[in-house]
């Protein structure tokens, strides 16, 4: 198997991988993920495309991952995995699709409009 390059988004958050063949190690902006992404629940959802395909051991992987919040961040990073796991071996693609792991979350903060306090709120009425 051979390396690939993909990159995955959610939210403001874009994450820039590189895939190859390995021991499974994963590196997040130079620092391991598990020092990168603290909690379990972080890790759960950064290693969910590579236990989904079953091949977690098989694999090292690179991440540049800018911009948002660790959670989107988080999912940035396993929507890049799963893109470039199908690109590498198209057979996964299924199972990770029954996950809903090859789909962008393409949700966005809503923009804060003019006359408003934030996006969809109003400023406080005063009757007098």
């Amino acid at each position: 198997m051979s390396t690939t390059n993909t990159s995955g988004r959610r939210k403001t958050a874009v994450a820039r991988i590189y895939l190859g063949a390995g021991s499974g190690n994963i590196t997040v902006n130079g620092k391991d993920y598990k020092e990168y992404f603290p909690t379990l629940p972080l890790q759960y959802i950064v290693t969910q495309s590579l236990n989904v395909a079953e091949s977690l051991a098989n694999f090292d992987v690179k991440v540049n991952v800018q911009g948002g919040g660790v959670k989107g961040q988080a999912e940035a990073v396993r929507l890049a995995i799963a893109k470039a796991l199908v690109e590498l071996d198209p057979e996964v693609k299924p199972a990770l699709r029954a996950k809903g792991l090859v789909t962008r979350d393409d949700r966005m903060v809503e923009r804060k409009k003019p006359g408003r306090r934030k996006a969809r709120r109003r400023f406080q009425f005063s009757k007098r």
